[in-house]
């Protein structure tokens, strides 16, 4: 079977994940639901493949501007490809769902967090500077039970050894591939979408209930379900469908409101960290995106910058807004405030936004380098990639 992938953008696009329903490549191929295919380039070269929850076939295509490629799957065994795209639950640190690709790193909290009392309404951001998965290693060097153990006798005895053994396995130092280094506290964090009722965001909690539909090697998907939130006396339930391919910045994020009543806005946020980081944005309301550069939670350790961006296509504003004092203080973990961009949500509809982040010491070396890239991306979600059999 020849599947055509064509680009009708003025932009090249490299390494994208193109998709297809697998039934019709299947039913051309005549081939049963349990026969080994392979997909092949121009060049006859494998390409690696996934099979995902919605019954798509994905694969990475290069095609340049204004032009098309052409593809063959055919009967045959795949070679071996590495997996790019992954994540899973951490019952072992709150309930933690932790994702990643060969970019970056995204974390997000669950009810464990919250019985803690902990407020952590966003989604974080671990970055990386290698294309291999880490998160799996970060969580491991972190909760390892027996150097918990051995850093709580040392700090008894000899409070500099167990500092020295702990900043030896925490994830919040860069031990040559990337760390979490970025401060969500009781904000939207790098990119979480909320109702904002009378013009107040209703900031949404963690995650109740999940279940991960897609698990690499090119896609990861997880399905989040929300306790209810009270909007203008109704219970309205949030679900959220993250994925994230190989190859991009940017999860691609599905939102639902369930018994909501009437059109209401949301945004989809990023927070402000300090006053003099916060002139560090950039608002498009044309084209739907807000871009951040982010000091890091720690300016002085040599963290770089973490470059964070959404982009709601549907936005009809897109503008930052500060707290207020006392809420900065009392409320917001002394935040200066969120960059938004702003949409109207229809009851019974879906909202699609895609947000992200990459990192100045891997990929982007300056803040004009990710606005070039956010910008370019929200073009090219309105020109999406044409991929057809070839009959």
């Amino acid at each position: 079977v020849k599947i055509s992938v064509k680009n009708d953008s003025a932009i090249d696009r490299e390494n994208e994940i193109a998709e297809i329903s697998m039934s019709s490549v299947t039913e051309m191929l005549g081939l049963s639901d349990t026969a080994q295919f392979v997909i092949l380039d121009a060049q006859g070269k494998q390409l690696p493949y996934q099979l995902t929850y919605d019954g798509k076939l994905i694969f990475p295509v290069t095609v340049k501007a204004n032009s098309s490629v052409e593809y063959t799957v055919q009967a045959g065994i795949p070679e071996k490809f590495d997996t790019i795209t992954c994540g899973r639950q951490y019952p072992e640190r709150v309930d933690d769902i932790a994702w990643e690709n060969d970019k970056i790193a995204f974390r997000t909290y669950g009810p464990a967090l919250q019985a803690t009392g902990e407020r952590a309404f966003g989604y974080d951001i671990w970055v990386k500077s290698v294309a291999e998965p880490v998160v799996e290693k970060r969580y491991e060097g972190e909760l390892n039970p027996e150097t918990k153990a051995r850093i709580s006798e040392l700090k008894k005895t000899d409070p500099k050894a167990a500092d020295e053994l702990y900043k030896s396995v925490s994830y919040h130092v860069d031990h040559g591939n990337g760390l979490d280094c970025y401060k969500v506290g009781p904000t939207l964090g790098g990119g979480t979408a909320a109702l904002m009722v009378n013009d107040t965001i209703v900031y949404p909690y963690c995650y109740k209930t999940f279940e991960v539909l897609d698990n690499g090697p090119l896609r990861f998907t997880v399905k989040l379900t929300y306790n209810p939130l009270i909007v203008n006396g109704d219970s309205v339930v949030e679900t959220r469908l993250i994925s994230l391919d190989a190859g991009s910045q940017l999860n691609k994020t599905v939102v639902t409101y369930d018994n909501l009543k009437e059109t209401t806005p949301v945004v989809a946020g990023i927070v402000l960290h300090d006053p003099e980081s916060s002139a560090q944005y950039k608002v498009s309301a044309e084209k739907g995106y807000v871009t951040y550069a982010d000091p890091t939670d720690n300016p002085n350790n040599n963290n770089g910058t973490i470059f964070v961006g959404a982009i709601l296509p549907t936005a009809k504003d897109a503008k930052a807004v500060y707290f207020e004092e006392k809420e900065k203080n009392d409320l917001r973990g002394g935040a200066d405030g969120h960059v938004l961009a702003i949409a109207d949500y229809t009851p019974g509809s879906e909202l699609v936004y895609y947000w992200g982040a990459g990192w100045s010491k891997y990929g982007f070396d300056t803040i004009e380098d990710w606005n070039a890239y956010i910008d370019e991306e929200a073009s090219l979600k309105s020109e999406p990639l044409t991929v057809s059999i070839i009959k």
